[in-house]
Order: C-alpha cells, then structure tokens, then sequence
C-alpha cells in the first residue's frame, strides 16, 4: 500500500517523504505565503500524471521491442476557478525522437496507459486528453 508523509517547514513550504524514503519538497508564491522554492501541489499533480504514463508508455513500447532515441511529455493543466477549484483538465503532449516509431504502436501504448495502468489518471476526476508529435531526429 502506497503512504506518503508530508510535514510543514516554513511559511507554506510542505516536505513531503515517501513510503520509500525519498523526499519531494511543494511550495506556493510569495503572495500566499509560500516562497517559490519548489513546485505547487497542482503543478506536483500534473508531473504525477507525466511520470506515471511516460512510465506505462516507455513500458510499452519497450516491450513491443520500438526502438527510439528520447521521448518527453508536456503536461498542462486547466484549473476550475471554483470553489471548489480543482483540475479541470489535463493535457499531454507526447513527444518521441526516432526514425521508424510506428505511429500505431505509440498511440495504442498511450491509450493503454491512460485507459487501464495509470494510476493517477484513474485516480483523478479530469478530463484527459492527449495528442503525440513522432519526430524522426534527435
């Protein structure tokens, strides 16, 4: 079962500490009492999400044996202003560097990812969408 430990420092600035000991520190600006030294917790949302289905996709197309070069995604967010304000949508754009990705094989992995082992994804109540940029040199 995954735990997490999150313990205030100063101002607005939370250290978080995993379950397997590594740490991630979460800040907000100065005009709310933070002091812009690490991500917001939003934004530690949307790199969440990145990670967790760059980590399915890369799976994936390892496994279907696809051979790239670097591989990236932009993650944006659009926040409902509330209340209650939350994510109200997520974007992402993969971004793949090589010179034969069969486009099939990386849209397929994507929609795996975000359908069905994702974790965050199906863990958030957002609209997700995506779109995908193959491009053939590093």
């Amino acid at each position: 079962m995954p735990k997490a430990r999150v313990v205030w420092n100063r101002g607005l600035q939370f250290v978080g500490l995993s379950g397997s000991n590594h740490a991630v520190v979460a800040d907000t600006s100065p005009d709310v009492g933070g002091f812009s030294s690490a991500p917001t917790p939003t934004e530690l949302v949307l790199i969440a999400q990145g990670a967790c289905t760059g980590m399915d996709v890369i799976s994936i197309l390892n496994k279907k044996r696809v051979v790239f070069d670097d591989f990236e995604i932009e993650v944006e967010g659009e926040i409902e202003p509330g209340p209650p304000k939350h994510l109200k949508k997520i974007h992402l754009i993969y971004k793949i560097w090589g010179r034969e990705i069969p486009e099939d094989a990386l849209k397929r992995s994507i929609e795996l990812s975000l359908a069905k082992y994702c974790t965050v994804a199906n863990s958030l109540r957002v609209e997700i969408s995506y779109e995908y940029r193959i491009n053939p040199e590093s």
